[in-house]
């Protein structure tokens, strides 16, 4: 296995200076489609700003240039990102006549990511230059100080122009660069950093750069003078001594460390966590990286990264990944007699149950299928991945022979459950009930056959299901009630699953099939509503619901048909006049905080009837209230139903999206698997956001 190799920084700074940087074009249309450059000028686009800031200061970790990163959150919405590598170039560009700094700064396409020789990046993961300048363009302020042989130069721009040439302010013994912005609230509506997300996303790269002292700080209720344009004692904020958040992370174990932390809630079939890594594969791919450790758990957990980005749809490295892996087990197994002839060949889905990897290359020229880069598309990863993979996964299988026979063990287990399960499904998924000629008898569906304007709604129990059924739109929204709570599908396999007269009935109306023959492009409804009450048993069905679809039916998450009804909590009535309140704030709004003892439960009514000194106040009424609190869907009539929930004009839905598919992950692995303490740990943990119903 080869020597851990650590980042330290170089004295080298010299040979990284205007030459390097490259142009391609201007700036202006940045702020005129901010969306083509950022994806969104939502929170998603308001935090890839950090992203591209903090790529620039990664990379120069990731090419053996720094040795240590800080993100600080400030206060007035600034983002400070600080590293201590060979500082940003200040000498004059050739092309632009102006400073290398001002050039990076104020050009789209401008940066040290383009060059051919060694004086730029061979690997990065930046956005191909125009992150920083993308930056620039869409914040109020941008400060960005450089120390570099032993000098201190600054410039600072406003709404990506800039106020002033570089100047120099003094001499410094400090060597980096240090990048302070403030998001434009004219381009984002709204400027709120998610502290969770930041430490998710910051975390994960620091896994990726073995080495790399990444430190996140949350400086923004300080009461520290933290102005961008000075610190009184240091350069890293979380040097000083302020009581504010702040995590470090160092990773010397790098992606072995990460299956660590990914599987810190599993139980691990073997004790060794496999890795390897190899620099210089070939010319077009300069190292892979690969580490996995297989868990008593059925589902798959496989993250992929080319040059530090995150691939959530894989791609080729991944493709040469899945390919050795299955080669070198079989191969392995059949060697050692491990596997009897009955059982067959291993297939794909066999090996990767229950594995948990990550696969990571790092390519001087990388291709991309689409714009969010979501797959890898580099021809060449697929090969390098698979050579370098199977050739150290198999001396690690001969050098470990009981982890070996426990992965194997695994595997086996793994074939049994796909025969058995192929089983269940060609007795349950019949092509008839596949193409919706049985539909389950709870089931009231809709006339429409067309699933783009089907809907169809989960609800609890059949006083609900009656309801629903009695207020529904017959032609586009169909119902199916659910007795009880539903099968936790979290550890439980198809085959077992599908004995579940609940879950073969939500499956044959939704039509797609499951598992290996699960078809999207089948799906009956692109509405599926959850619409269970509003209390702890409602919780639990809709948590049961949700894994079901993410452990079975992703791809109903991933393209937006999954939705969770909001049904209204109150019902309210004055004289003839009535109201829905979906809050308590809502509530209050109607009837008024001032006035509870004119607020009557489900029952009673009360006559707040004050004696006045006037005569004419004597004669008033007060005001009547009757308030209606909705314990479950079923105590709703028809129409109020359809009112409040079913109306498409009228209800509220949300749509159950998945931002973070890791955090996704785990949190179903703590709430619905068994491990206890985890699950009593994050529910203490989490307490305190819950909104209890009392």
């Amino acid at each position: 296995m080869p020597a851990k190799k650590k980042v330290t920084t170089k004295k080298s700074s010299t040979s990284y200076d205007a030459s390097s940087i490259s142009v391609l074009e201007g700036l202006d249309p940045v702020r005129k489609r901010p969306g083509m450059y950022i994806g969104s000028t939502g929170p998603d686009g308001l935090h890839h700003l950090i992203w591209e800031i903090f790529d620039n200061a990664r990379d120069e970790a990731m090419g053996g240039f720094a040795s240590r990163v800080e993100v600080a959150l400030l206060p007035n919405n600034y983002v400070r990102v600080v590293d201590n590598g060979r500082g940003i170039p200040i000498d004059k560009h050739k092309q632009t006549k102006v400073s290398a700094l001002e050039t990076i700064m104020t050009t789209l396409h401008a940066g040290g990511k383009f060059g051919g020789d060694d004086t730029g990046y061979k690997v990065s993961g930046g956005l191909h230059g125009v992150g920083v300048s993308v930056v620039n363009a869409l914040s109020k302020h941008t400060r960005v100080d450089v120390h570099k042989d032993g000098g201190h130069y600054v410039q600072e721009y406003n709404i990506g122009k800039p106020k002033a040439k570089v100047k120099k302010l003094g001499t410094t013994k400090f060597q980096g660069s240090i990048v302070a912005f403030q998001a434009d609230p004219d381009v984002f509506k709204e400027i709120a950093y998610d502290w969770k997300r930041i430490v998710t996303h910051l975390r994960q790269q620091a896994y990726l750069v073995k080495g790399m002292r990444l430190s996140v700080v949350d400086a923004r209720e300080s009461d520290a003078k933290l102005d961008p344009k000075s610190l009184e004692s240091t350069i890293y904020i979380g040097d000083l001594e302020l009581e504010v958040p702040k995590q470090t992370f160092y990773f010397e174990g790098g992606l072995k460390s990460l299956v660590a932390f990914n599987n810190q809630y599993q139980k691990p079939v073997h004790k060794n966590i496999f890795y390897v890594e190899k620099e210089n594969v070939e010319e077009n791919v300069l190292s892979v990286e690969v580490a996995l450790q297989y868990v008593d758990d059925i589902s798959s957990r496989i993250s992929a990264f080319a040059n530090n980005i995150y691939n959530p749809e894989h791609g080729m490295h991944v493709t040469g990944f899945k390919t050795a892996l299955t080669r070198t087990l079989n191969n392995y197994a059949k060697k050692n007699n491990l596997i009897k002839e009955k059982e067959g060949t291993f297939t794909g889905d066999d090996v990767l149950e229950g594995i948990t990897a990550v696969v990571s290359v790092k390519m001087p020229e990388i291709q991309f299928e689409g714009q969010t880069k979501g797959k890898l598309g580099s021809v060449e990863a697929r090969g390098a991945v698979e050579s370098v993979f199977a050739e150290a996964f198999s001396t690690f299988l001969e050098e470990n022979p009981d982890d070996a026979k426990a992965m194997i063990g695994k595997v086996i287990m793994a074939v049994k459950a796909r025969k058995a399960a192929k089983a269940a499904k060609d007795s349950v998924l019949r092509k008839g009930a596949l193409e919706g000629l049985s539909l389950p008898g709870k089931l009231a569906d809709c006339q429409s056959k067309s699933a783009v304007d089907s809907e169809l709604f989960i609800v609890e129990g059949d006083s609900a299901g009656g309801s629903a059924k009695m207020g529904r739109d017959r032609k586009t929204q169909a119902i199916l009630p659910l007795r009880g709570k539903i099968l936790n599908v979290e550890r439980a396999r198809i085959d077992k699953m599908l004995a579940s007269e609940q879950i073969k009935n939500l499956v044959i109306a939704l039509g797609t099939a499951i598992g290996d023959v699960f078809d999207v492009e089948k799906l009956r409804y692109h509405k599926i509503i959850i619409a269970t009450d509003a209390d702890v048993d409602g919780a639990h069905i809709r948590t049961l619901l949700l894994t079901l679809f993410y452990r079975y039916f992703r791809p109903l998450l991933e393209e937006g048909y999954v939705y969770i009804a909001q049904p209204p909590l109150y019902k309210i009535q004055k004289g003839k006049e009535s109201w829905y309140a979906y809050t308590d704030q809502e509530k209050f709004a109607i009837v008024g905080e001032e006035e509870p003892a004119e607020v009557a439960d489900e029952t009673d009514e009360v006559e707040g009837a004050e004696e006045a000194e006037a005569e004419a106040e004597t004669t008033k009424k007060a005001t009547k209230f009757r308030i209606q609190r909705y314990k479950g869907l079923g105590e709703m009539n028809a129409d109020e139903l359809w009112e409040t929930t079913m109306h498409p004009e009228n209800r509220l839905l949300k749509q159950v999206t998945i931002e973070d598919g890791q955090e996704a992950d785990k949190v179903f692995d703590i709430l619905m698997g068994t491990d206890v303490a985890s699950r009593k740990s994050f529910i203490q943990s989490n307490a305190q956001h819950a909104n209890l119903d009392i």
